[in-house]
């Protein structure tokens, strides 16, 4: 396998991630939360594009500048850490003067250390690239060490304070989602402490003459990728989680309806007259698509018989079907009798059994049960067979 690739995979999910946010974050970019989200996977996006080595190497050969990339990278990760952590505060305290001033405090904090990483680099004499270990290589150099020893610090930090926050908080939480999210997040921040706990030994082993530097270079990296992944997707999952969940729940819906509405088609075109094309937003659709439905209704009302509704409902529960199922197969049996009626041109009021049109629809789930049950016409035989007789005496 690629050595970029463990990088690549990441930064294209987040890349992908940022692209789906940007419609949002144009409309609403003046909605705090959306501005912390969209931050957060602009600075994780930009951590894995910037950290495979030979995007490293890239940049100090453009730059001219050995070793410039690993003061960019740090630079990069530590802003990383306080967006985590902003957004952490963010979720957790309800908006306020405290929780402005505290997201103040903590970008004011980490822009210092990424001056002082900037500053701490200048003064370090690097000449020699190192690419895969930097760290280690100059772990012993002056300003470089402190170079080091700031950035580890920073995430340390960081990680420690975001998971205290949110392991004082989670127990308080209610929405799934954002519990699994905060889950994501505490297994992303433990991943990231043995990244950081494989550096400084690293780092320390050189202070004191050994060489431990496989912990840094080959053991550390797998932790500092699974630290930034899980916890991009758990700042990422209580948002587009909600969201998805409602797509894939429109979407069932949007195609269970089709068969029903194909079958009122015949009786006129709805009284909505704006065009809906392919490409509109799938929420927009349906609910055309429902409008159409009750339209189509609407106009079979004067042959829709309330009689032959109730009576194919009690069969349907004599039958053993439950409540939902029972009232799709009526509202199928009784919707396909009216449009025959409709065809024949029996147009006539038809007020046999309760005496009143059934309504249908008018329950939350009606159209789908019905639009689900009509494509399987043999489903609906055995409950046909029983009201058959009197739904003829119906229409003598």
């Amino acid at each position: 396998m690629s050595p970029h690739l463990p990088y690549l995979l990441p930064a294209a999910l987040l890349v992908l991630a940022l692209a789906l946010k940007a419609p949002t974050f144009l409309r609403a970019w003046q909605d705090s939360d959306v501005r912390a989200t969209t931050l957060l996977l602009l600075l994780a996006a930009a951590v894995f594009v910037s950290v495979p080595p030979a995007v490293i190497h890239r940049v100090n050969t453009v730059t001219g500048v050995p070793n410039l990339a690993a003061a960019w990278v740090y630079s990069l990760l530590t802003a990383f850490c306080g967006s985590c952590l902003a957004m952490v505060v963010t979720w957790r305290e309800k908006p306020s003067r405290r929780r402005s001033r505290v997201i103040r405090r903590i970008w004011a904090l980490y822009a210092a250390v990424i001056a002082a990483l900037w500053a701490t680099f200048l003064l370090a004499d690097v000449p020699d690239e190192r690419v895969y270990d930097l760290d280690t290589y100059y772990a012993t150099e002056p300003w470089m060490r402190e170079h080091i020893l700031l950035y580890l610090t920073a995430h340390t930090v960081s990680a420690l304070v975001a998971a205290y926050l949110i392991w004082t908080w989670i127990s308080q939480v209610r929405g799934a989602w954002l519990r699994t999210g905060l889950v994501f997040l505490q297994a992303g921040y433990a991943f990231g402490l043995v990244f950081d706990v494989a550096k400084y030994v690293a780092v320390g082993a050189r202070w004191t003459g050994n060489d431990l530097d496989w912990l840094s270079t080959r053991l550390a990296p797998p932790f500092a990728i699974l630290d930034a992944s899980l916890v991009a997707v758990g700042f990422i999952l209580p948002q587009a989680g909600p969201r998805l969940q409602k797509w894939a729940r429109d979407r069932a819906g949007f195609r269970r309806l089709r068969f029903l509405e194909r079958a009122l088609r015949e009786v006129g075109p709805s009284t909505a007259r704006a065009r809906v094309g392919v490409l509109a937003p799938l929420d927009l659709r349906l609910l055309q698509r429902r409008q159409r439905i009750h339209d189509g209704l609407l106009r079979l009302a004067p042959v829709l018989d309330a009689g032959l509704w109730q009576r194919a409902h009690d069969a349907a529960l004599a039958a053993g079907h439950p409540e939902r199922t029972a009232r799709g197969i009526a509202g199928a049996i009784t919707v396909d009798a009216a449009l025959t009626a409709w065809r024949t041109g029996r147009r006539q009021a038809v007020t046999t059994g309760a005496g009143a049109l059934p309504r249908l629809g008018s329950e939350e789930g009606d159209i789908e049960a019905i639009s689900r049950v009509l494509p399987r016409p043999r489903s609906l035989d055995p409950i046909r067979e029983r009201v058959a007789p009197q739904e003829t005496r119906a229409h003598v």
